[in-house]
């Protein structure tokens, strides 16, 4: 989640100034950057249970000592800090206390990961005195729902009120999962389509390669990424595989058609989030909220209704990818790896075009509900889904290879993706590493994971 919103810009009059918005993220390739986001989940060391927001070994200890120690200036709602900022990077709360690095934006997967190591470097040094560990998983291996923390941010108690009327599982997804996602830039609206329809496409890709979350509870839950099922069942309106986005037609009012279609979450005035869950901000537009009589919107509140809709892949004036499950640090760094080899050079992506063209709505549909639960092991056509990983891992290589970028010892950005080509080599994803422990060594105790896993 980004830092919190505020209420500005100009008043929404029009929907030709929504496409606006989308059409000013189109940049020239020279000035193309990457973004990287990871959450994962803080722990007391010695109960291994997960962190309050207020105490001694807290959230809010965390946040405080890395204003007090690094220099990041506090961001607060209703006098608690809430949120980190620091030279284009923001440290923010997921629900249940999961802390997110939004890394800025930069040009090369080097700077990424001197980015992350940094970061991780710095919540070490003030996580250690306060006996306080961090995991990176994509779902959380032991704790139970009601085990689980609010962080007090406002569009939170608005969201976990209206997540239990759309779906079963959107409570968890706000309170036990951590994903690491890429965000990146495109040149115009065919590009944006290419890279949104070839992203989508792949998505699945990303989740068997990442998953990372077989446990519940202390047990294996039957998935190799349970945070990916989660969100086939957290809110119909809000997530998905978007099919519109493979149809005739697709492009930047498109999407809008889309986002004025999702309901709405909340309105920020005033410092205070208004509860507008199952409005619409299309009768926003009219001034027809009851809770707003007469309002109108501005374009913040355009920006944060961007924020509420949780497809796999999410187009604001960039694309977000949101299919991989939270890990270790060094497949934090090939997730961008991965996307940018296939999205940033021209001859990669139709290449990565040429591998999804003929996929029908029916692939799409099925490679999303099965690939939580099988990864890479999935069926698909004549193969699997670790066959098509295979090959979308060499159009990567080849897109990183064209791009070299390379760092102080002379090598490329293709590093990154070591670690993904020993998971499809092996056949052997996160979860089934872990699932290896526990069968084995572990006989049976999850919270080993804890001090195995932890940064």
């Amino acid at each position: 989640m980004s830092a919190p919103p505020q209420s500005k810009g100009d008043p929404i009059t029009g929907k030709e100034q929504l496409v606006r918005y989308l059409e000013t993220g189109a940049k020239p390739a020279a000035d193309w950057r990457i973004g990287t986001e990871h959450e994962k989940f803080g722990f007391e060391r010695t109960t291994l249970q997960s962190l309050p927001y207020d105490g001694t070994a807290s959230i809010r200890a965390i946040l405080e000592g890395m204003s007090e120690r690094f220099g990041w200036t506090l961001s607060k709602e209703n006098g608690k800090p809430v949120a980190l900022v620091k030279g284009g990077c923001n440290i923010t709360l997921e629900p249940g206390g999961q802390l997110e690095l939004s890394g800025a934006p930069v040009e090369n997967l080097h700077q990424t990961c001197a980015e992350v190591n940094t970061h991780l470097a710095e919540v070490k040094e003030v996580c250690d005195p306060l006996n306080v560990g961090m995991l990176g998983l994509g779902f959380a291996p032991t704790w139970r729902r009601e085990d689980m923390n609010w962080m007090p941010k406002g569009r939170y108690k608005i969201m976990s009120d209206y997540m239990p009327k759309k779906g079963n599982l959107g409570l968890d997804m706000m309170l036990r999962t951590c994903t690491v996602q890429t965000n990146l830039d495109f040149a115009d609206e065919r590009d944006m389509v290419r890279k949104f329809r070839v992203s989508l496409a792949l998505q699945p890709l990303a989740t068997a390669l990442f998953a990372n979350s077989p446990f519940t509870e202390g047990k294996p839950n039957g998935f190799k990424s349970y945070r990916s099922h989660i969100w086939t069942d957290t809110d119909p309106d809000r997530c998905g595989i978007l099919p519109f986005v493979f149809e005739d037609g697709m492009g930047f009012e498109r999407h809008v058609d889309y986002m004025l279609d999702v309901p709405m979450y909340f309105v920020y005035r005033d410092g205070k989030y208004i509860d507008c869950s199952g409005l619409s901000f299309r009768d926003f537009m009219e001034g027809r909220l009851d809770v707003l009589p007469g309002e109108i919107p501005l374009m913040s509140d355009w920006e944060d209704h961007l924020t509420t809709a949780f497809p796999e892949v999410r187009l604001k004036r960039y694309l977000e990818m949101r299919g991989a499950d939270g890990g270790p640090w060094r497949r934090l760094c090939a997730l961008p790896a991965f996307w940018v080899g296939l999205l940033y050079d021209e001859t990669a992506l139709s290449a990565a075009e040429d591998l999804v063209r003929d996929w029908t709505l029916e692939d799409h549909e099925y490679l999303r509900a099965e690939v939580p639960r099988q990864a890479l092991a999935t069926p698909f056509r004549q193969g699997t889904v670790g066959d098509l990983a295979t090959r979308a891992l060499e159009i990567a290589s080849e897109g990183l290879q064209a791009r070299s970028r390379q760092n102080d010892e002379g090598m490329d950005e293709r590093i990154f993706l070591d670690v993904l080509r020993e998971i499809v080599i092996t056949g052997q994803t996160p979860a089934d590493e872990l699932l290896s422990l526990y069968h084995g060594r572990w006989q049976g105790d999850v919270s080993h994971i804890f001090e195995e896993f932890q940064y």
